[in-house]
């Protein structure tokens, strides 16, 4: 079974860096866009940054803008290049395929946690 597995999720501090990858494993998925949605603590899961497969355009939520870069590489792997951290982007961040519509019958990963703090 053709699974997403996140990884790259640490603490950081106000200002710092970090970059998240997502890998399919096991096998290739069938999609459209893949991308990644932030859950922080207590709120709804929201996307952030996706990518279109066929042409390799992106979508940015209004918050990631200018901060964050979504990008794949043909080893089945899209990347989430995260700079200016801020505590409000604290918490998980999955990978999804069909983003940013995705929802329960499309592939998710079990995430990554981010912690954005002095």
């Amino acid at each position: 079974q053709v699974q997403l597995e996140e990884s790259g999720g640490d603490w950081v501090q106000p200002g710092g860096s970090l970059r998240l990858s997502c890998a399919e494993v096991g096998g290739r998925l069938d999609y459209i866009g893949i991308g990644w949605f932030h859950q922080a603590p207590g709120k709804k899961r929201e996307a952030v940054a996706c990518i279109s497969k066929r042409d390799g355009s992106t979508y940015y939520s209004d918050s990631a803008k200018g901060r964050f870069t979504i990008s794949r590489d043909n080893a089945k792997t899209v990347y989430l290049q995260m700079n200016s951290l801020k505590p409000e982007d604290t918490g998980g961040y999955y990978c999804a395929t069909e983003c940013p519509y995705s929802g329960p019958s499309d592939h998710w990963g079990k995430g990554t946690l981010v912690t954005v703090s002095s």
